[in-house]
């Protein structure tokens, strides 16, 4: 009986766990303090677009759906529905957590983890995702705005970089330091 308890709690945590759990709360926590300072300190829904660099503003837009705007929901159904999705792909995301091989995955898994029920908070708390940094080119002949995103979203991409660059690059580049002389 013993054994098939510890073989329970290996689905659930892992070696390098704690790195990833880390990086999901910090990412998590700074995802929430940065929207709560912008709509309730700042008040950014009241004061439209404001430019922080030449390239960068903040505006701020509710996502109903999912990244970059898709499956807009605006029924309580498709809110839970997504609401659901997300935390079935958080729990797979720990479960892997769990296994996680390397500290680069594991801090990867944590950012988007974090990410995820970061944005996940929002949905909850407002029926929608807080969206509010505008990343843009201005020329005199063209405009071109990219999608509007915040820090949940940047770490989501960040995580998947890193476990992008430690499943293609990451076991080569050890194979290689460990057969250095």
């Amino acid at each position: 009986m013993r054994f098939q308890g510890s073989m329970k709690a290996s689905y659930l945590w892992g070696p390098l766990s704690r790195d990833g759990i880390t990086a999901a709360l910090i990412t998590a926590m700074l995802d929430q303090a940065s929207k709560l300072w912008l709509l309730f300190a700042y008040d950014l829904g009241s004061k439209g677009r404001v430019e922080i660099l030449p390239f960068m503003d903040f505006a701020l837009t509710w996502n109903k759906g999912i990244s970059y705007g898709l499956f807009q929901q605006d029924g309580p159904f498709g809110q839970w529905a997504l609401l659901i999705l997300k935390a079935i792909a958080v729990i797979l995301l720990w479960i892997w957590l769990a296994r996680a091989g390397g500290r680069l995955t594991a801090i990867g898994l944590g950012l988007i983890i974090g990410g995820a029920l970061g944005n996940g908070i929002d949905r909850m708390a407002y029926g929608a995702v807080a969206d509010f940094v505008l990343l843009h080119v201005t020329t005199e002949k063209f405009t071109f705005n990219w999608y509007v995103f915040n820090l949940a979203d940047a770490a989501i991409v960040a995580g998947v970089v890193g476990l992008l660059y430690e499943s293609l690059l990451g076991d080569a580049a050890g194979e290689r330091a460990a057969k250095a002389p």
